[in-house]
């Protein structure tokens, strides 16, 4: 009862009202800067064990809100375990990154599972059980999938490339398989955030990370026209569903993504351009970014400068703050806790 009482200023700001000092989380948020999280990651051993470790993905995920006390923690998992509970093979590699089974001609496609098994997600489902239990009243949590897009990049090439050449070529020769690929993707995309919500999500993420690779038509047809499925779908089980979309790298693309997908909010990276998305993007949905990550590792008059852009940038509407990307591993703990003073002093 006293957690329905609770103001929860992320949650507020989706629902339609504006804070005078924006709600703030990070992408990436538990990582590697944190010696805490390093320390737990050491203990869980590779990668998707921690992923698949309920007690420690938990416990990396509530680190960063003892730590800063930030509006909203975001589960610690990975878009690619929706491959995974697939029946893909994925592994990370130290210093190189995902590794899959490449699904790389149209009769490997023949071999992709239809529907997904959600009990190899449990240990997420699990750890959304305890964080949500365990969080500060007024903080909120996120739950997050990939786009099918990204997802299908990383599926296609077996691993990631530069600008995920393999996929966008597959999309191109052999459109109804890649095809193939997204509508599975979409559906076990669905299922998967619905059992989020179920677990105790409270807002969802889709991040579609190689968004800004594809011109504007296969951006309307990979990117947009997914997402808006996936939300459509959510919505039908989950009518008041929260849903902030991530095009990376969208910029123009950006009004068209938010008019069709229907998220009620999106993400945008640093190389936005401010007057453009106030006029075209931040009039319909809450706007959510947009610092350099790489700002916040050079600190100083710097990172000052460029938190008060951001938000000068944004305050006359729906603003949560966030980093344009995800935090570097290599960012001094001191330089995030300027930018959360700096962003909490502040009254638009």
């Amino acid at each position: 009862m006293t957690q329905n009482l609770v103001t929860k200023p992320f949650i507020e700001v989706l629902s339609g009202h504006r804070q005078a000092s924006p709600p703030m989380w990070m992408m990436r948020q538990a990582g590697r800067y944190l010696p805490e999280y390093r320390e737990v990651r050491a203990k869980a051993g590779g990668f998707l064990d921690l992923c698949f470790n309920a007690e420690f993905a938990a416990e990396v995920t509530l680190q960063p809100i003892r730590r800063f006390g930030f509006d909203a923690a975001i589960i610690f998992s990975d878009i690619l375990v929706v491959p995974y509970a697939l029946g893909r093979a994925v592994r990370f590699e130290v210093g190189e990154g995902p590794r899959l089974e490449p699904l790389d001609s149209p009769d490997k496609v023949g071999t992709l599972s239809k529907a997904i098994d959600l009990s190899k997600l449990q240990p997420v489902f699990d750890a959304l059980k305890i964080v949500r239990r365990e969080l500060p009243a007024e903080t909120a949590l996120i739950g997050f999938c990939g786009s099918p897009f990204t997802v299908a990049t990383y599926m296609v090439a077996g691993h990631g490339t530069p600008d995920q050449a393999p996929a966008r070529n597959m999309a191109y020769q052999h459109p109804g398989a890649f095809a193939k690929i997204i509508d599975v993707l979409v559906e076990s995309s669905i299922s998967y955030l619905l059992a989020q919500l179920d677990a105790g999500a409270e807002v969802l993420q889709i991040f579609d990370t190689w968004a800004g690779v594809l011109p504007p038509r296969e951006f309307e047809r990979w990117s947009i026209e997914p997402t808006r499925r996936i939300v459509e779908g959510v919505r039908k089980v989950k009518p008041g569903a929260k849903i902030i979309g991530f095009p990376r790298g969208a910029g123009a693309m950006l009004p068209a993504f938010v008019e069709r997908t229907g998220v009620d909010g999106v993400s945008i990276d640093w190389t936005a351009e401010p007057s453009f998305v106030r006029e075209k993007v931040q009039s319909k949905v809450v706007v959510q970014g947009n610092l350099d990550p790489l700002v916040l590792i050079a600190g100083g008059a710097a990172l000052d400068e460029a938190v008060d852009d951001v938000l000068n940038s944004y305050s006359g509407g729906r603003h949560i703050f966030n980093l344009g990307h995800g935090i570097q591993p290599e960012t001094p703990i001191a330089h995030v806790e300027q930018m959360i003073k700096r962003v909490r002093d502040y009254k638009g």
